[in-house]
């Protein structure tokens, strides 16, 4: 054991997701290995930028940036022919062991490119890796992927969640002082990219808000500071509604975070919003259509999962009904 635990010097993890929820979606894995690897140093290579160094910095997830100068890194196929050369330029050492978070062939085939001695990817059920390994899948994209790194380095590591005690006390205090009284209940209605119709009618969210004034609860809605028409329209809409991060000079997923330990229960839809409030495994009702529930909802004690494909076998959320979500939030309502 030792012995591989001193191997293992150099790592670095490669998301081909671009989005914050994706970086936070994979914290439970990093923390896992940098517990079992304590003196290796990481790095983060990724098709857009490291969020843990920009918009993530608050969360304290020290990892370093792999800067190769290719943007998109992994979804264009020339990205073969540059590669040496920008590893002969940037003075790229041998990697130890790394790791594709993601799946796609194409983003694996170059990214293999990079030096290393060992290589986990779960293209073609492991067998991609190197060592080629056949793993017995389970639903969640990073308990497969630890299995593989278990299995290749002989350790035995398991997933470690998100301290949330992590963040700076001045994003609690700055929570606490924004929602100071209780009966909230927290919404994320708006979706990162416009590739899938991830969002929920603003009707249903305006009815549903109305069911749950009438057992004295409040709607804090989570809505970007620089989308002003959406606020304005649904304070319009519901004149009783909060937006805390808009009465706030802070701006960070921390805050975020830690306003969700204010909250009773969420309601959201599949985005980044989602996946910051789980940080602090608030109650939690996540709304799903097009996208995999599966892979990508929070899953913990008191997370309640309504998939359009499931409930109503269609990938169109708008068919997840206020009923639906009224039922499935009687548990928190204590009604």
């Amino acid at each position: 054991m030792e012995t591989i635990l001193k191997m293992i010097n150099r790592m670095l993890l490669y998301n081909s997701g671009g989005g914050i929820g994706d970086a936070l979606q994979a914290l439970p894995l990093i923390n896992a290995l940098k517990n079992e690897f304590k003196n290796a140093n990481f790095f983060y290579l990724c098709a857009h930028e490291n969020h843990f160094n920009l918009s993530l910095k608050d969360l304290n997830c020290h990892i370093e940036t792999l800067n190769l100068d290719i943007k998109y890194f992994g979804f264009r196929w020339w990205h073969l022919l540059i590669l040496k050369k920008k590893i002969k330029k940037y003075k790229i050492e041998k990697f130890d062991l790394i790791i594709d978070l993601q799946s796609k062939i194409r983003n694996s085939l170059i990214l293999k490119m990079i030096p290393h001695k060992l290589f986990v990817s779960s293209c073609f059920n492991f067998k991609f890796s190197k060592p080629s390994l056949n793993i017995k899948k389970k639903n969640k994209i990073y308990d497969n992927i630890l299995q593989a790194v278990n299995s290749i380095l002989n350790v035995n590591c398991n997933l470690i969640d998100y301290d949330i005690n992590s963040i700076e006390n001045k994003f609690t205090t700055e929570s606490e002082k924004l929602l100071p009284k209780n009966n909230y209940i927290g919404l994320s209605i708006t979706q990162g990219n416009v590739y899938r119709k991830k969002e929920w009618p603003l009707n249903n969210i305006v009815n549903l808000c109305n069911k749950l004034k009438q057992c004295n609860k409040t709607p804090v809605f989570f809505v970007e500071k620089k989308n002003k028409e959406l606020k304005n329209k649904i304070q319009e809409l519901i004149p009783y509604s909060l937006f805390p991060e808009h009465e706030s000079n802070l701006s960070s997923p921390a805050l975020v975070a830690c306003l969700g330990k204010r909250l009773d229960f969420v309601i959201t839809i599949d985005n980044g919003i989602m996946h910051m409030l789980s940080l602090s495994k608030v109650p939690m009702i996540s709304l799903f259509g097009p996208t995999d529930s599966e892979k990508f909802a929070p899953v913990y004690e008191k997370s309640i999962i309504l998939d359009s494909k499931k409930i109503h076998n269609t990938k169109n959320i708008s068919s997840i009904t206020v009923e639906d979500v009224l039922s499935a939030a009687k548990q928190f309502l204590n009604y």
